[in-house]
């Protein structure tokens, strides 16, 4: 966060976290910690790795990174 009291500098990390709970807790509660632990850990997973993001060209935030590190490697090399 850059500003005190801006609310726009903590925009994508809440919107993460509204995902997360929309996705995950509101469905209901958890036998265990360890339950609830499984399935958040699941959707991270996938919220990481296999979610197909339009402004990142449909790709996943992992396979963008991957190829935007490349193109770093590429550039200083």
């Amino acid at each position: 966060m850059s500003r005190k009291g801006d609310c726009w500098d903590n925009a994508p990390t809440e919107s993460f976290w509204a995902r997360l709970k929309a996705a995950t807790l509101h469905s209901g509660t958890f036998a265990t910690h360890q339950d609830a632990k499984a399935v958040i850990m699941d959707w991270i997973t996938f919220y990481n790795h296999r979610r197909l993001h339009s402004t990142l060209g449909y790709l996943s935030p992992m396979d963008y990174e991957k190829r935007w590190r490349a193109a770093q490697h590429k550039i200083a090399a």
